[in-house]
């Protein structure tokens, strides 16, 4: 494995934005009326439906963007959850992060299903994804150190556990070619795992202090991650085995955490280290930082991103109890 150390780039990530990199995001939010409920991990089903889970009072919601109306779905108590995702059906699927489950809400009939763990030891579903067909959610278990299926027709789930103790997978990932990919938050290390076989390898980062909390796949296959701790952005090419990484504008303390990529090929993230919030993003065409601009409400600490792009837009919670949309590419029209 060959590391890059991508110095010129570290230049222009502090200097060296060009007039257009300049140009701010234009950032919305709604206020949540559920207090101090950290609204988070906001999924766009289409342009003007959105869902969202509270996490701290145990909720499911809807955000009209049109209106603006927000309708709530009580979970039972202690529920936690953490991330949902939206089929195309227009079902919510839902980490019980606190109650060792993925849930299924189905808006039509408004009934709840509860799909518990089989292994008392998978307590804590954490982020969600869906395959490329929708007949699989993966998922990761952080604190219970193991990723997951369920298979979505069947509700029979598959427990991998990380060959790393207390390494805490924490964002997943689909590549294009249908693998799965895991940063592992507690060890400076990114999972791949083969969707036919459910084998698990471990490929380390270039440097041990490094903490990966989420992650994106590119369409040419390249894996990009956070490091929370060091406040860079990482690439890794699964081809050649190669790393680069670049320092944040906004320093080692910068703390990046939300991350999500749009269909121009440039990544967004969030760095929550300093107050205000910052989201800007990355075009690894030109190697340059873009469009930093301010979280209005502050942020707080933006957990997960969702990239909608029919609407063009980037989706966020924040613990200052918005969600947030980012327009980050035009919308597309009929």
């Amino acid at each position: 494995m060959r590391v890059i150390a991508a110095l010129s780039a570290l230049v222009i990530g502090f200097t060296g934005i060009s007039a257009s990199a300049d140009e701010p995001v234009d950032i919305r939010e709604w206020k949540v009326p559920y207090e101090e409920s950290r609204p988070r991990d906001p999924f766009a089903h289409d342009a003007t439906s959105v869902w969202f889970a509270g996490q701290r009072t145990g909720y499911l919601a809807h955000l009209n963007t049109e209106t603006g109306d927000i309708h709530k779905v009580d979970l039972k108590d202690g529920s936690g959850p953490h991330n949902l995702i939206v089929g195309s059906d227009g079902v919510v699927w839902y980490a019980g992060n606190k109650t060792a489950l993925i849930g299924r809400y189905d808006p039509m009939t408004k009934a709840i299903e509860e799909i518990a763990m089989p292994d008392p030891n998978a307590r804590d579903p954490h982020t969600l994804i869906f395959d490329e067909n929708e007949e699989h959610i993966w998922f990761t278990l952080q604190g219970s150190n193991m990723i997951g299926r369920l298979n979505i027709e069947t509700r029979k789930v598959d427990l991998i556990p990380s060959q790393t103790e207390r390494s805490r997978p924490y964002g997943i990932k689909m590549a294009p070619n249908g693998s799965i990919w895991v940063v592992l938050f507690g060890a400076p290390k990114l999972a791949q795992i083969d969707p036919e076989t459910m084998a698990l390898r471990e490929i380390e980062l270039p440097r041990d202090t490094a903490r990966p909390r989420r992650l994106e796949i590119l369409a040419d296959g390249s894996v990009w991650y956070v490091d929370y701790a060091g406040g860079m952005l990482g690439k890794y090419d699964p081809a050649t085995e190669e790393f680069e990484e670049w320092a944040l504008p906004q320093g080692e303390g910068s703390r990046p955490y939300g991350m999500a990529s749009d269909s121009e090929g440039r990544l967004w993230m969030v760095a929550t280290g300093v107050s205000p919030n910052v989201f800007f993003g990355f075009d690894p065409g030109s190697e340059k930082f873009i469009g930093a601009t301010d979280i209005p409400s502050g942020g707080g600490t933006v957990r997960h991103m969702h990239y909608h792009q029919p609407s063009g837009a980037v989706w966020f919670g924040t613990d200052t109890n918005y969600v947030g949309r980012a327009i980050v590419t035009p919308p597309q029209t009929e």
